[in-house]
């Protein structure tokens, strides 16, 4: 016999099973996955390509294949059109900091993943700035804003959460994020 406890998870996992295949099929869906206990959502614009993702990339402790494999082709190095695998724990970071600062714009996205190639261009190009080994090459960065919060404001945020590193580019209007050691710059 289930006891409470299992027999509530058993209830809430078919419902969510049943919610995330109505998901792929059912694009009208997508509101009610966002509506389930513990879903963590992302909105993005990306300011070199203008395309828009609206995406719940995880519910509870898992991560959705489908929305992961759509982030990463969003994310993707817009200069080659080169896929990488993006961290997903950066999303989660993405999620906090949105969370921290109460809100609901949509991340605006300078730079997510970068092939080794772009890298090596931009750091021959830009005159510093570039990081040899960046963890934009490992997928494990982002530079990002959100409109109507000041970047110092998105700085702070991010640094409060004390995890990963937090870059601050006023002149270039973005903040970088990563999921590597804790720093700041």
């Amino acid at each position: 016999m289930l006891t409470p406890h299992k027999q509530s998870r058993r209830v809430f996992l078919g419902q969510a099973v049943r919610l995330v295949v109505a998901g792929t099929v059912l694009p009208a869906a997508k509101p009610v996955l966002a509506a389930l206990p513990n879903a963590r959502s992302l909105e993005f614009v990306h300011l070199h390509t203008g395309e828009h993702l609206s995406v719940v990339f995880a519910i509870g402790d898992h991560y959705r294949p489908d929305a992961l494999n759509a982030l990463n082709h969003f994310l993707r190095d817009h200069y080659s059109g080169e896929v990488g695998n993006i961290d997903p724990q950066l999303f989660d970071l993405l999620f906090q900091t949105r969370q921290e600062l109460d809100c609901s714009q949509p991340v605006e996205v300078y730079s997510g993943y970068r092939c080794a190639t772009t890298n090596t261009q931009l750091r021959n190009n830009r005159g510093g700035g570039v990081a040899r080994q960046s963890l934009h090459m490992e997928g494990k960065a982002i530079d990002i804003r959100l409109p109507g919060v000041p970047l110092a404001d998105l700085r702070d945020a991010a640094i409060s959460l004390g995890v990963g590193g937090v870059g601050f580019y006023p002149r270039n209007h973005f903040v970088h994020l990563d999921t590597g050691r804790v720093r700041y710059w």
